[in-house]
């Protein structure tokens, strides 16, 4: 591995950095693996198909590390939603998100970069039910990847749009917290993906610093007036990372927010040249995980949320009070839901979150939201796979339990082998968790795993 002469030598100056160290690092071949538990989803973590270290990653409640990376795919508690595959670094979001806000109270949060969903389900997991959280992702072919992974994280106070940053400025002075995990250059990457070494230039970097700032600037206004923005790369570079909070307290008129850190977990706290900025900088030499940076900042001033009145869109159909009746009995508390009709499908909000949707509906373009339950026909519900992993889900629906082996063929949409007395719709489960629908007939089993969603390997 050849790591870019000019990267090392614009390093040479940073806190932190120890080239010597970093190069080893680099070169060693270690990969490191790690997963965060989905807290929503209780199982035994004795039937993973891999054994988490005792070791848990320091700054997360829900993070551990594994000692070799196994093949998730052949994991049926993966595709349940029991669990994300997500890099060690990263998860210190859980630190900056919960020292800048109170995660006990009811707070709008955006994350603006979501693809393909690793922060948007670490966020979820630390708001309480009655907030919630905007997963936006701008790039077309990213969104279908983010929307499977809140569907598997399961929660129903999740809504996923496709739009450009400069659209939420619709929504101004609306959410409590901003998440830019930007796009960047990739350089922290580099032990991961051989192929971020051949894409990384200079002229990457400084094109890259300039998107960062449009980003930025875009959705600031949507920033509550003292709300917290948090803004992260996977880069090194200055460019990207300290210069860019510089920028953004001299012309976003946000203040530095400091974090607090054990000595323990090795992260390297650097100072912004003009505007002394607290960053935070994550190296593989000095800890187990990747490259990575991160900010908190304070939007300076204190206003209201000022509400714009925009054309309606996306207007969902009307729901018959005979579908609503029909869809109650499969959830859990569910008067504390409202229901949407959006192309026959039934989709089930909270009800607390009404007045949000409508104007967020009117505002931005949705890819999903909520829980989509199914389709009604001759008064009987076709539940959707959203459904089957959700947390709304009324816990006496009748299911199978299968063994690995079934789980699997289920998994890729192939035929399950079983005796079961159940007729009608059934959930699958394995180690109790649902993996998704299956109908029980008189002389077959039909599988409703989504196809698109079919795992591939024998």
């Amino acid at each position: 591995m050849n790591l870019p002469e000019s990267l090392l030598q614009s390093l040479q100056q940073v806190k932190g950095f120890d080239e010597e160290a970093f190069k080893k690092v680099h070169l060693s071949g270690e990969q490191i693996t790690s997963v965060r538990l989905n807290p929503a989803k209780t199982f035994n973590l004795q039937a993973l198909t891999f054994q988490l270290q005792q070791e848990p990653v320091p700054w997360s409640n829900y993070g551990f590390y594994l000692s070799e990376r196994p093949s998730f795919t052949a994991d049926p508690l993966f595709h349940a939603g029991a669990y994300y595959v997500q890099e060690a670094s990263s998860m210190f979001l859980q630190q900056a998100l919960q020292q800048t806000v109170d995660c006990l109270q009811s707070v709008k949060v955006l994350d603006c970069c979501a693809a393909p969903g690793g922060k948007s389900t670490l966020i979820q997991s630390l708001i309480t039910a009655d907030s919630l959280l905007i997963s936006n992702e701008v790039i077309k072919t990213r969104v279908n990847i983010l929307s499977e992974n809140i569907t598997k994280w399961g929660a129903a106070n999740v809504i996923v749009t496709n739009n450009d940053p400069k659209d939420f400025q619709r929504l101004e002075n609306y959410f409590d917290v901003i998440v830019v995990d930007a796009p960047c250059s990739g350089s922290g990457l580099f032990r991961k993906d051989n192929a971020a070494i051949e894409e990384w230039s200079i002229n990457n970097v400084a094109l890259c610093s300039q998107r960062q700032q449009r980003i930025l600037a875009d959705v600031i206004a949507s920033l509550k007036e003292n709300g917290i923005l948090i803004y992260s790369t996977c880069s090194y570079s200055t460019a990207e990372d300290e210069t860019i909070c510089d920028w953004l307290i001299e012309e976003l008129d946000v203040e530095t927010v400091a974090l607090k850190l054990l000595a323990e977990w090795n992260i390297v706290e650097t100072i912004s040249e003009k505007k002394q900025a607290y960053g935070y900088r994550f190296y593989p030499d000095q800890l187990k995980g990747e490259g990575f940076f991160i900010a908190a900042f304070k939007k300076n001033g204190a206003a209201s949320f000022t509400q714009h009145v925009i054309k309606e869109r996306n207007a969902a159909e009307k729901i018959s009070k005979n579908e609503i009746e029909i869809v109650k009995p499969w959830l859990k508390n569910a008067d504390d839901f409202f229901f949407i009709k959006q192309n026959d499908e039934i989709i089930a909000m909270p009800l607390h979150l009404q007045e949000e949707f409508n104007f967020i509906q009117s505002s931005l373009y949705i890819k999903k939201a909520g829980v989509r339950m199914g389709t009604v026909i001759r008064n009987e519900l076709i539940p959707h796979h959203e459904l089957a992993l959700s947390t709304i889900l009324k816990d006496d629906i009748p299911y199978c339990e299968v063994d690995l082996e079934n789980a699997l063929q289920y998994l890729r949409k192939q035929d399950v082998k079983m005796e079961t007395s159940i007729k009608g719709w059934a959930l699958i489960k394995y180690q109790q968790m649902p993996l998704g629908w299956i109908k029980a007939l008189p002389n077959r089993i039909n599988n409703y795993y989504p196809k698109e969603w079919r795992i591939l390997n024998k």
